[in-house]
C-alpha cells in the first residue's frame, strides 16, 4: 500500500504554479465546462467580503475563469449576508434551500444545500473566514479538473501556522483525521490536508456522494470519493499557506467527536452507543460538566432528491 501512496503522490500531488492561469483557461474554454465556488458562512463578517472580491476581482473581472460566487448564509446574526453581497456574491440562506427538509446547524448541511442553487459542472469550496486570501486557492485546485478530464476531486494542501509557529496540519488533523486514514484507509494516507475545507470537485461526483451533515463532511467525501472513483480520480495541490480563525480545544474536541462518528460509520455502519460528547468547563464551584450531541446525521446524495432531478431535466 506504501507504494501506492508514493506513487500517487508522485503522480497527483501537485503546486498551483503548475498550471499557468492561461493553460487553465484555454481548458476552460475547450471544455466548455462551467465553474461554481461556495463559501459556506456563518458570522464571518470580518473575512468573506474580502475572499468575494478577491475571486471576483481576479478570476472574473480579469479573466473569466470562474462563473458564478455564492455564499450560503447558514444563520449568521452578523452583517454577512450584506457584506458578501456589497462584494458581488450572490447570498443564499440556508433555510431557503429545499424548505421541504428542515435544516439542521452543521457545515455539510450547507454543502449540500449548495448544490440545489448552483449550476457549475465543477463546483469549488472556500471556508469564509480565510485571512490574505489568494485567488490561487481557487485556480490551483480547480486547475486539474479542467486540464485532467479523469481527476474528479482535489484537495487543497498548504501549511497552516498556529501561533506564529509554521505547521502542515491543524490540530483534529494530526491527533484525529490523520491516524484514522492511515490506519483503515491507508490508500488515502497522502493527503496533507485531509479535513482542509479548501477543495473543488465535478458535479457528477458531488451529486452521488452522502453528506455528513457537520464537521464530518470532508473525512466522509474523502471516504466515499475513494470507494466510489478510485485514488487515481483524487488529487491535491499545493496553495501555500492557509491562514484563518482557529478555534478553542474544546470546540476542536467536538468536533473530532464527529469525525470519528463519520469514520465509524463507514467502518461498520453500526450504531454508536451513546452519540454525545461531555467536555468540562470550570465554574464557581468548580469543574462543570456541558454535553454536546455528536452530528450522527447524514444527507443522502443529492441525486436521490426529486428536487434536484426535477431541475436537472428543467
Amino acid at each position: 500500500m506504501l507504494n501506492e501512496v508514493e506513487r500517487w503522490l508522485a503522480t497527483r500531488s501537485w503546486s498551483a504554479t503548475d498550471r499557468p492561469l492561461h493553460r487553465i483557461m484555454a481548458a476552460k474554454r475547450s471544455t466548455g465546462r462551467t465553474v461554481s465556488v461556495v463559501l459556506p458562512a456563518l458570522n464571518e463578517e470580518e473575512t468573506v467580503g474580502d475572499i468575494v472580491a478577491v475571486i471576483r476581482h481576479d478570476l472574473m473581472q480579469q479573466v473569466p475563469l470562474v462563473d458564478e460566487i455564492v455564499v450560503v448564509d447558514s444563520g449568521s446574526t452578523d452583517r454577512t449576508s450584506e457584506v458578501a453581497a456589497a462584494a458581488g456574491a450572490r447570498v443564499v440562506h440556508r433555510d431557503d434551500i429545499l424548505p421541504r427538509i428542515p435544516a439542521v446547524p452543521g457545515k455539510g448541511e450547507v454543502l449540500w444545500r449548495s448544490l440545489l442553487v448552483t449550476s457549475g459542472d465543477i463546483v469549488c469550496f472556500i471556508d469564509a473566514d480565510l485571512k490574505e486570501f489568494s485567488s490561487d486557492f481557487v485556480a490551483g485546485i480547480v486547475g486539474p479538473l479542467l486540464t485532467d478530464p479523469e481527476v474528479d476531486l482535489v484537495k487543497g494542501m498548504y501549511d497552516r501556522p498556529l501561533g506564529g509557529a509554521a505547521g502542515q496540519g491543524g490540530r483534529v488533523t494530526e491527533l484525529m483525521a490523520r491516524p484514522l486514514l492511515n490506519m483503515h484507509w491507508p490508500q488515502l494516507a497522502g493527503f496533507v490536508q485531509p479535513l482542509g475545507g479548501e477543495y473543488a470537485a465535478r458535479r457528477s461526483l458531488l451529486e452521488q456522494l452522502p453528506f455528513p451533515v457537520g464537521y464530518g463532511v470532508e473525512l466522509g467525501m474523502l471516504v466515499d470519493a475513494l470507494h466510489l472513483v478510485g485514488l487515481d480520480a483524487l488529487a491535491q495541490v499545493d496553495v501555500g499557506v492557509r491562514k484563518h480563525r482557529h478555534q478553542d480545544g474544546q470546540a476542536l474536541g467536538r468536533m473530532s467527536a464527529a469525525i470519528y462518528r463519520t469514520a465509524q460509520l463507514r467502518l461498520a455502519r453500526g450504531h454508536m452507543i451513546r452519540p454525545a460528547l461531555t467536555q468540562f468547563e470550570r465554574g464557581r464551584d468548580g469543574f462543570e460538566p456541558r454535553t454536546y450531541s455528536v452530528d450522527t446525521e447524514e444527507r443522502p446524495p443529492m441525486a436521490e432528491i426529486a428536487e434536484y432531478a426535477e431541475r436537472k431535466v428543467a
